[in-house]
């Protein structure tokens, strides 16, 4: 037990002396490093401060060099100041000699100018003194003799001034017109399509006097079917072989025409069969009607329209204007007024549709109220034609001042088709109340001893009073009688206005 316990006591008496030692040892330990730690620091410390001496040696260096180049460059600006304020003083009495040099020259401009002032009083007096001398001399005051010298001269050299103006106007009227006569001519030579006006006619031939009974029927019974079926009226009276059929209504006369022709072939004359032809008619006219509309875009070469305008121009082949047929007038139109735009340069396809449509309200002026031109405009907007075919088209008759040049070869067109021999027909009532008109204007004028309307009024020759009217007078008079028929009358192609003025001195030797 003993040996035990002393064991256990060597054993932590030895326990105890290791845990001293290694206590003490780890104490040396940790001052070794602590003397390593200082010695690191003490070097750094002296690294740090040769470090911050080697910086501020820099920046001092640095700080002079800067401060070396500021003083360098304030020396350079001084000079330059004192460089820029010698020449400002220089400048400034070079300014001051000048000024001096101008004020002279502005002291003798003034002297010069009150010279000439006084000389200028002396040459009004002068001329006063100069014109009232005349004045005594003349007997005239100065706005008088003035006046009695722009007479003189007026009179004197009126028939030269007169000539000069007719010959310019000459010749460049002749430079214009040998230009349109080319482009004219070129259209026309072109134009190779028939212009044969076909006439529409209302009578309806049969072939005897029993036939009329027929359409007549019992009591009017059939004639009055087919009045009221066909919109139209029969005029059956004495003239042998033939019914005349009367309506405002081109399209009801030709339906009215062809069923009249189908029921005298067919010869069962009755209201139920007059209803059936009639319908019939109708339809075969419509069928023709679109098949016009649309040989005359295909012929023209016009495929933008809408099939409801083309159909309204089918329905012009049915119409006539002063014996011309509507729609061949604007076919022909058409091929005119694309032949004007190539040679002026213009957009033909626009020059042609508006020649196309130009008269397409007539189709419909019988069902409308307003002028053709009005009509057609309407009918061209609803349908969305060009803007550009409008106004093309409507100022064929001037109601709308042209706005494109397409609008006046529309109008050009218009005045060569139906201006041509054979064109157009009119009554006799119509072509005397023109010429009345005519005549009438022209007697208006003073010295107008009479005067005669020649070729259907395309020509007015006017007699005046000799003694009332010189001759450079009568050229004026022409000039203005010209004028007025422009602004007041209407009329195809041109009027050729001849003055004539004659003296005639007559002696007897006895």
């Amino acid at each position: 037990m003993s040996i035990t316990l002393t064991i256990v006591l060597i054993g932590a008496g030895v326990l105890l002396l290791g845990i001293l030692v290694g206590y003490y040892l780890r104490f040396i330990v940790a001052l070794g490093k602590r003397r390593s730690i200082e010695i690191d620091i003490k070097q750094m410390m002296v690294s740090a401060k040769e470090e911050s001496q080697r910086i501020l040696d820099e920046a001092k260096k640095k700080s002079e060099e800067q401060l070396a180049a500021a003083r360098e460059e304030e020396r350079k600006k001084v000079l330059e100041f004192k460089e820029t304020e010698k020449r400002l003083i220089k400048k400034d009495e070079f300014l001051d000699a000048r000024q001096v040099e101008v004020n002279k020259e502005v002291e003798s401009i003034k002297d010069r100018i009150e010279e000439v002032k006084s000389a200028q009083e002396k040459i009004g007096k002068i001329e006063e003194e100069k014109v009232a001398a005349l004045e005594r001399v003349a007997r005239l005051t100065e706005s008088e003799a003035k006046e009695q010298l722009l007479k003189d001269i007026e009179r004197k050299y009126e028939e030269d001034i007169l000539i000069k103006i007719q010959k310019l106007e000459n010749s460049n009227e002749e430079k214009l017109e040998n230009r349109a006569r080319d482009i004219l001519a070129t259209s026309i030579q072109r134009l190779a399509a028939s212009t044969a006006s076909e006439l529409m006619t209302t009578i309806v031939s049969i072939p005897n006097n029993e036939i009329k009974g027929k359409i007549i029927g019992k009591e009017g019974r059939n004639i009055r079917a087919f009045e009221r079926a066909a919109g139209v009226e029969l005029i059956v009276d004495d003239t042998p072989g033939s019914i005349v059929i009367s309506s405002f209504d081109p399209i009801r006369r030709q339906v009215a025409r062809l069923a009249l022709e189908n029921l005298i072939l067919d010869g069962r004359i009755q209201p139920a069969k007059i209803e059936e032809l009639v319908e019939k008619a109708k339809e075969e006219i419509t069928k023709i009607i679109k098949e016009k509309g649309e040989q005359a875009v295909y012929e023209c070469g016009i495929f933008n329209f809408d099939p409801r305008i083309v159909a309204i121009i089918g329905r012009l082949y049915f119409r006539t204007s002063y014996g011309q047929n509507v729609l061949q007038h604007s076919i022909e139109m058409a091929h005119i007024a694309g032949m004007i735009a190539e040679e002026l340069g213009a957009d033909v396809a626009i020059a042609k549709a508006g020649a196309l449509v130009h008269d397409i309200g007539k189709a419909l002026d019988h069902e409308v109220q307003g002028t053709h031109v009005e009509i057609g405009m309407r009918i061209l907007q609803k349908f969305g034609a060009d803007e550009r075919i409008v106004t093309a088209m409507k100022s064929h008759h001037e109601d709308y001042p042209y706005e494109t040049i397409e609008s006046i070869i529309v109008q050009t067109a218009d005045a060569i088709s139906g201006g041509r021999p054979g064109a157009r027909r009119d009554s006799v009532e119509n072509y005397l109340k023109r010429l009345q008109e005519l005549e009438a204007l022209v007697n208006a004028f003073p010295a107008v001893e009479k005067s005669y309307a020649l070729q259907a009024g395309r020509e007015i020759r006017i007699f005046v009073t000799p003694d009332k009217i010189s001759d450079a007078e009568a050229k004026l008079m022409a000039r203005d009688v010209a004028i007025k028929i422009e602004q007041e009358l209407k009329y195809p192609g041109e009027i050729k206005v001849t003055m004539i003025r004659e003296t005639r001195i007559i002696e007897y030797a006895r």
